[in-house]
């Protein structure tokens, strides 16, 4: 009789557990840590307006952009060849970011930390499928709580640590995590080299690309340009990028529209915003859940949909009479993001359907993140008011109809594929 219970967590993948949690926690660390010592940085380090208007708009943009490139780069490189790379560029850029002179060292620095951390989204999740096929939902639960703490823990720290030794080490010793995350993968490599050496004796190129290939096709741009016609993959990339855009907007003016709206003194902003973003930690565990083991899709989106558009009018309509709840309900749609991370996985049926689809819903996902807070800053100077930026989240929100019910359909993306063009995938 065929054993059905899964795998041990650790056992045989104890080198891939520990390369996951590193990097996880270093893709969030190194974003949260800028903001919250702006102001001990520019008492030293001259940063005009413009600059510090790109450095915010540089997570989305970039993610978007290595989004696309990635799925091209994993089937050059592999994934956990990009890992590695990937908290590489991470490590040098955070300690250069740390050693910046003046503010367009500090963009560059920024810059090409982010377009690190892209990457690492996007190969994330295919190592979780290659590695625990039988634990995706606790992986990924794990993956997107560590995302969630990575992003608050750095804020409370890093005033503090600014203040004991400079913004400087407060800045750059984040990178400590990313170069311990870089030695699991390069571990990993070397035993997987050490088990494809054949009797035979190969060894060198043949037989890297016999590990990293993994006896699974790699994406090709033939598979990517596939993605475009299929509405899993359009749904998927919205509902990655309803979370985003209302985090990344949230994150940027939420404090401004509660002092406006509510009345709310700054310090109460800001404890109200650590509080939205505190909100991603429990969907983080509870949402992976819901979806890998209960298959409970709409559900998720009918409650991110619920939250959502009630927070939003709460903030219009009565934004005094219980602030503290319309901001844990704008919070809630966080929640589709570890929902996403998880249908990745699960709407496909093969590694070079995985990697594509990630790449394709992160890239279109963040592209359209990327649009928002920009769009409140502008809507807000046309009316010079928050009801019209607000009602805009709000109708972003209302997306999480069409898109719950298109992924809700249990198929993959090579199954959509080929019903709809009767050719195999």
């Amino acid at each position: 009789m065929t054993d059905a219970r899964p795998l041990s967590l650790w056992r045989g993948r104890l080198l891939a557990f520990t390369g996951i949690v590193l990097v996880a926690f270093s893709l969030r660390s190194a974003v949260a840590s800028l903001s919250p010592i702006l102001a001990e940085v520019e008492a030293d380090v001259a940063v005009p307006a413009w600059i510090l208007g790109l450095i915010g708009a540089a997570p989305p943009v970039c993610f978007a952009i290595f989004g696309i490139v990635t799925p091209a780069l994993e089937r050059r490189f592999g994934l956990e060849r990009l890992a590695v790379a990937s908290m590489v560029v991470a490590t040098a850029a955070m300690v250069g970011r740390a050693l910046a002179s003046d503010a367009l060292a500090l963009l560059v620095g920024t810059a090409v930390l982010f377009a690190a951390i892209g990457v690492g989204n996007v190969v994330l999740p295919p190592l979780i499928k290659k590695y625990f096929p039988d634990r995706v939902g606790t992986m990924t639960a794990l993956y997107s709580s560590l995302l969630a703490v990575a992003a608050f823990v750095p804020p409370l720290v890093a005033v503090p640590v600014a203040d004991a030794a400079g913004w400087r080490f407060s800045l750059g010793m984040w990178a400590v995590f990313a170069l311990a995350a870089i030695f699991p993968w390069v571990a990993q490599l070397v035993r997987d080299g050490r088990r494809v050496r054949g009797p035979q004796g190969q060894t060198g190129a043949g037989a890297a690309a016999g590990t990293q290939a993994g006896d699974v096709d790699e994406p090709t741009p033939r598979v990517l340009g596939r993605l475009t016609r299929l509405p899993l993959a359009w749904a998927l990339a919205v509902s990655f990028a309803i979370s985003s855009a209302s985090v990344y907007a949230s994150f940027a003016w939420l404090p401004v529209v509660l002092v406006d709206v509510a009345g709310v003194s700054h310090a109460a902003a800001g404890a109200l915003l650590s509080l939205f973003g505190a909100m991603g930690l429990p969907w983080s565990i509870l949402v992976p859940i819901a979806v890998a083991r209960w298959n409970r899709v709409g559900t998720v989106y009918a409650v991110a949909l619920v939250a959502g558009v009630t927070g939003v009018l709460g903030l219009v309509l009565a934004p005094t009479a219980a602030t503290v709840l319309w901001v844990v309900l704008l919070g809630v749609p966080q929640g589709l993001f570890p929902g996403v991370l998880v249908l990745i996985q699960r709407r496909s049926r093969t590694h070079e359907g995985a990697v594509a689809l990630s790449g394709f819903t992160q890239s279109v996902g963040y592209a359209i993140a990327a649009i928002f807070p920009l769009a409140f800053a502008v809507l807000h100077e046309t009316t010079g008011g928050w009801t019209a930026p607000l009602l805009l989240l709000g109708a972003l929100f209302l997306f999480t109809i069409p898109t719950a019910y298109v992924v809700t359909r249990t198929r993959t993306i090579e199954e959509e594929w080929e019903k709809r063009t009767g050719r195999v995938w």
